[in-house]
């Protein structure tokens, strides 16, 4: 039976470890980017937000997505030589691979704190700091952790060590402290201001440097008991230091920022030039190369000591609102200041088009494969008339930001938004008619199921319905005051609303009335869209995307590789899907999204189960205290939900599961910060 059961477990971190639906843009992720270290001239790793690692085997000029096996974001990572190395993140996750990264396994850290940075003294001799002043350390390469005392509550940002018994600590509050016997007894070394020390770096085991925000560099000198502040020339929150020898060194931080100093930190130079994102690591390989990685996915290198970076990331990071495909191969994405993509080969190349504008794009639709429209901020429409070569502005009535664009028909075409507006089109956009809606509420949604009859929808639950091309509306109940996103029919009486604390309404009758469907979610449901009467997707913030097939009577958590806010999905057939949202993210599946509810987490809360396997009661306790609700489902491994509690302003919940038998289940924990799903096992 025990062998059974670790089969089942291992088929679970499988399929959690590998998600169904894959980066587009940008490439090769969009993940947040938090560290970066190279082991020899061409093999490098960098990590980041939801579990990422990537690879590359030629210097950076390409990358591997590797799966970590978990979606906890990983923070720090520490090689001993080319094939071992560890890597930390939150939770008190640990990962360490034998064989280069091929495959990782987790360690028993014995902790639930962040955990932010790691540093092994020799092979076996390994360090991690973090969260409510945290030390950790192994003397046999991972296998056994112990906690070490080190004097402070504080977070704890970096840790770094000269030798086998001398190391040293920075983080939160400008703390710094140091043990001169391998961690037995930590010293506060100089605690200042309620600046931030976010990294510390010895270049030998005499001199070293730390930085952190707003500039601060920090400067100790042999036989110095004070660490001295030095001039960087940047007022920018620097997040890495990192030197190649006595002199050499480079910092990084917010908003691109570079700075480089070959004087040992007595002058600094201005490197900032490539990039506008955040920056959390720099490091520094053989010869002139130097790489940093950040926000966003963010990576750039420089072959020349930092004189010239090129980014190795590529793609737009800028905001997507919504996405629309004519067929499997040609689609368009638009979004943020003008932002309009189009793809002609299913995604794998997303070409920028000129749309002639910089307002915010938050809508666009297709009525033929030439002819499109996308609606946005300060009222504006444009055409394109050759699929996107050439846009046109239109002019229309309003200076109203316009939310949702539709054409029923090629020339009849709506568009909705701010305080309750709509306008009409009957010519194709070449004159417009304002509406008279009967509500100032915003409207974020507008779908006609044809010519005459069509649904508009937005704040404090309203929905809207026209069953004359628009002439009059009336308003339907629809039982909630929540915000209401986006609009999906499947026929004439079949139809879908979805919005604001996980609200998914369906009416078969046309929308005389409406039912409310159990999302399994507390939060902002952003876009639907079905496939087919059974078949429906909907987006939400943290990356999370629901799937029925069942016409909405159960949803499923897919794995979708990433926890940004996702704002728009769309499937041009029953298995390819395209789901667009921050940070330019665009992200597609060809398998329908899959099916499994993954173990998924969010970066700001952190949940344990105990004890695992139970027998008859569990205790869940979170490392805060919430003051809004937490919902715990427990479900079956299929994803049938079997139980549900919903508590409020706990860190502890106790949950009688006696009616359970014995096998495995999965725990889904919701707050308002983010999901989490737990395997659990009743013995």
């Amino acid at each position: 039976m025990k062998s059974v059961f670790w089969f089942i477990c291992l088929s679970l971190i499988s399929l959690a470890a590998h998600p169904q639906w894959t980066w587009q843009n940008p490439l090769p992720q969009g993940n947040s980017l938090s560290s970066v270290h190279f082991t020899d001239t061409n093999t490098g790793y960098t990590i980041g937000d939801y579990g990422t690692i990537i690879k590359t085997i030629n210097g950076g000029s390409s990358w591997t997505i590797v799966s970590s096996g978990t979606t906890n974001s990983l923070i720090s990572m520490y090689f001993t030589d080319i094939n071992t190395g560890y890597l930390v993140g939150d939770s008190g996750t640990i990962l360490k691979t034998i064989n280069g990264g091929l495959s990782w396994v987790e360690l028993s850290s014995g902790t639930v704190d962040g955990l932010s940075s790691v540093f092994f003294s020799d092979v076996n001799t390994g360090y991690i700091a973090g969260e409510h002043g945290t030390i950790i350390k192994t003397t046999d390469a991972g296998n056994n952790w112990v906690e070490l005392s080190s004097g402070t509550s504080k977070w704890l940002h970096s840790i770094c060590f000269t030798g086998s018994d001398t190391g040293y600590a920075v983080g939160e509050g400008e703390i710094i402290i140091k043990t001169t016997n391998g961690g037995s007894d930590w010293k506060v070394w100089h605690n200042g201001s309620l600046y931030n020390l976010n990294s510390v770096c010895f270049p030998d085991h005499r001199t070293g440097y730390a930085v952190g925000d707003y500039g601060l560099i920090l400067k100790t000198l042999p036989g110095d008991t004070i660490w001295t502040p030095l001039s960087g020339g940047t007022a920018n929150s620097l997040t890495s230091v990192y030197f190649s020898n006595d002199c050499t060194g480079y910092a990084v931080g917010w908003n691109g920022t570079i700075i480089k100093t070959t004087t040992g930190g007595m002058r600094w130079n201005d490197l900032s030039c490539i990039t506008p994102h955040d920056l959390s690591a720099v490091f520094f390989n053989n010869g002139n190369s130097v790489y940093a990685v950040g926000k966003s996915g963010c990576i750039i290198r420089s072959l020349d000591g930092g004189i010239t970076w090129n980014e190795l990331s590529k793609g737009t990071t800028a905001y997507l609102a919504s996405v629309y495909f004519i067929n499997a191969g040609t689609g368009y994405v638009v979004g943020q200041a003008g932002t309009i993509l189009k793809t002609v080969n299913g995604g794998s190349n997303w070409n920028t088009l000129l749309s002639g504008t910089t307002n915010d794009l938050s809508s666009v639709c297709f009525t033929d494969s030439s002819t499109g429209y996308a609606a946005g901020w300060n009222g504006c429409i444009i055409k394109t008339i050759d699929g996107g070569s050439i846009w046109i502005s239109l002019s229309v009535i309003t200076s109203d930001p316009l939310y949702s664009i539709c054409f029923p028909t090629t020339n009849t075409g709506y568009a909705a938004g701010w305080n309750g507006t709509i306008i009409k089109t009957t010519d194709g956009g070449t004159s417009w008619t304002k509406l008279s809606s009967g509500t100032t509420n915003d409207l974020a949604a507008v779908n006609f199921i044809s010519v005459n009859t069509g649904y508009a929808a937005g704040k404090s639950g309203t929905i809207l319905q026209t069953t004359d091309g628009g002439n009059s509306w009336s308003t339907l109940s629809s039982g909630t005051d929540s915000y209401l996103t986006s609009i999906f029919f499947t026929d004439l009486n079949t139809g879908y609303v979805v919005g604001e604390r996980g609200t998914i309404l369906k009416t078969v009758n046309g929308g005389s009335s409406w039912d409310v469907l159990y999302s399994g979610t507390l939060y902002q449901l952003r876009s639907a869209y079905f496939v087919d009467a059974n078949n429906g997707y909907v987006v939400e913030d943290y990356g999370i995307i629901l799937k029925t097939a069942n016409g909405g009577k159960t949803w499923t958590s897919l794995s979708c590789g990433t926890s940004y806010y996702l704002s728009s999905i769309f499937f041009p057939d029953i298995n390819t899907g395209f789901a667009v949202g921050n940070y330019g993210t665009i992200l597609k599946t060809t398998n329908g999204g899959g099916v499994f509810i993954e173990e998924t987490g969010s970066p700001h809360i952190t949940f344990t189960i105990l004890p695992n396997p139970a027998s008859t009661r569990i205790s869940i306790k979170n490392n805060r205290k919430w003051p809004e609700e937490t919902m715990i489902s427990v479900l079956d491994i299929s994803g049938k939900q079997l139980m549900k509690y919903i508590f409020r302003n706990q860190y502890l919940f106790d949950l009688d599961l006696s009616i359970l038998s014995k096998g495995i289940y999965l725990v889904k924990i919701e707050t308002r910060e983010g999901v989490e799903v737990k395997k659990l096992m009743i013995q």
